[in-house]
C-alpha cells in the first residue's frame, strides 16, 4: 500500500468527511493499484494489444473518449479511505485484487473502441448498437437476458452498446475465461466471437488515439468527501413499498408465551451485516440497498413486537430468503420493473 504518509489518514471519520477530494494529493504510483494496471498491461500485450491505457486518480472509474486512459476512484488509493468507503456505502468496487482487474478490463474496452475507433465499424455497430446512441441517465435490465455477457453488476452491459461491447471485451480479456464453453448457446457467443476476430485483426497495430489526458483528476476537485457521499448513497437507496407485516408475521412469533425470547428486532440487527452481504453476492445489488429495507424490518418488528423464536440457523436461511425476495420483488416485480441509475 502506500509508501507516503498523509496527515488525513489520522483524521476521525466526521474531520475526514471535511477533507475536500483535492487535498487527498493520493495517486496511482506507489500503490497496489500500479500492480493491477500493470497486470492490465500483460494481458493486453498477450495479445498484441499494442494501447497501454494510462491510469489517473479521480472520484470514479470511467474511461474518457478523447483520451485512451482510466480513471480511478480515490478510495482504492489508500486503506483509511477504503475504510471510510465500506463504512459510508458498505460495499468497495473494485476493492479486491479480482475486483479491480474486473474493473480494469471493463474500462480497457472502452480504450480499445476509442484508441482504434471500432465503434465506426458495420458489423460492431450490427452487434452492439450505435455508440452513438444518447446514454440514458437510467437503464432497465432484463435479467434472464442471454444476449449479453454478464460480468459487473446490475446487468451493465444491457445499459448502452459502448457497456456491451466494454463487458464483452472484459470477458474475452479475461485469462482462463473459457468464454466459449461458457456461453455456449447464448446469442452474447457471437459478440464474444466478433471480439476475437477483431482483436486479432488490430494486433501489432498502432491505435489512432495516442495522446495522454487526465480527465477530471482528483486535483482539480473541490467537494468534500462528505459531499461526495451525500451524493453517492442516495444512488442507492430504493422506495420499497412497506408490506413486511405479513411475512414478518410468518417468520417471527407475536405470541406473549414467547416473551422472553430474542426480539425480531434484535435478531436482525445481530445477523443484518452476514445476511446482507449473502444477499448483496448472490444477487449483484449492492448492500446499501438491502440496508435501507432492514432498517424498515428492524423497525416493524419492534413495532408489532415479534420475537425470535425456534432453530436460529432455520431463522436466517429464511430470513435471507425474505430479503432477496421482498427486495427483488420491489426492483423488478412486474408493476415496478426496475430503472437503475447509469
Amino acid at each position: 500500500m502506500p509508501r507516503r504518509k498523509y496527515a488525513w489518514a489520522t483524521l476521525s471519520d466526521e474531520d475526514l468527511l471535511k477533507v475536500r477530494l483535492k487535498d487527498l494529493k493520493v495517486t496511482v504510483e506507489g500503490t497496489w493499484l500500479e500492480n493491477c494496471v500493470r497486470t492490465l498491461y500483460d494481458e493486453l500485450a498477450e495479445h498484441e494489444i499494442r494501447v497501454r491505457p494510462h491510469a489517473w486518480i479521480s472520484s470514479e472509474w470511467f474511461s474518457p473518449e478523447n483520451t485512451p486512459g482510466i480513471a480511478i476512484p480515490f478510495y482504492l488509493a489508500h486503506p483509511r479511505l477504503m475504510r471510510l468507503e465500506k463504512k459510508m456505502i458498505l460495499d468497495v468496487e473494485g476493492g479486491t485484487w479480482s475486483e479491480c482487474m474486473s474493473i480494469l478490463r471493463h474500462e480497457a474496452g472502452h480504450v480499445v473502441t476509442h484508441a482504434y475507433q471500432l465503434y465506426r465499424r458495420r458489423r460492431w455497430q450490427q452487434l452492439f448498437g450505435p455508440s452513438s446512441r444518447r446514454y440514458p441517465r437510467y437503464y432497465r435490465p432484463n435479467p434472464a437476458s442471454r444476449n449479453h455477457v454478464q460480468h459487473l453488476r446490475l446487468w451493465y452491459a444491457q445499459s448502452h452498446p459502448d457497456e456491451d461491447f466494454a463487458e464483452t471485451f472484459a470477458v474475452w480479456l479475461r485469462p482462463r475465461s473459457n468464454w466459449r464453453s461458457r456461453y455456449a448457446g447464448w446469442p452474447a457467443l457471437k459478440k464474444l466471437e466478433y471480439v476475437d476476430e477483431l482483436m486479432a485483426e488490430i494486433a501489432g497495430l498502432r491505435p489512432a488515439l495516442t495522446h495522454r489526458e487526465k480527465v477530471d483528476p482528483l486535483g482539480k476537485l473541490t467537494q468534500t468527501l462528505g459531499e461526495y457521499y451525500k451524493k453517492k448513497r442516495t444512488l442507492y437507496v430504493v422506495d420499497t413499498p412497506k408490506t413486511y407485516d405479513r411475512d414478518l408475521r410468518r417468520l417471527f412469533s407475536a405470541d406473549p408465551k414467547h416473551r422472553r425470547s430474542e426480539a425480531a428486532s434484535s435478531f436482525i440487527r445481530r445477523n443484518r451485516a452476514t445476511v446482507r452481504e449473502l444477499v448483496a453476492k448472490w444477487t449483484g445489488e449492492y448492500q446499501l440497498t438491502f440496508d435501507v429495507v432492514l432498517d424498515d424490518m428492524i423497525q416493524r418488528c419492534r413495532e408489532l413486537g415479534l420475537r425470535a423464536v425456534g432453530s436460529e440457523r432455520k431463522l436466517i436461511m429464511e430470513f435471507t430468503v425474505l430479503l432477496t425476495a421482498k427486495t427483488m420483488h420491489a426492483l423488478f416485480g412486474p408493476s415496478r420493473r426496475r430503472w437503475i441509475a447509469l
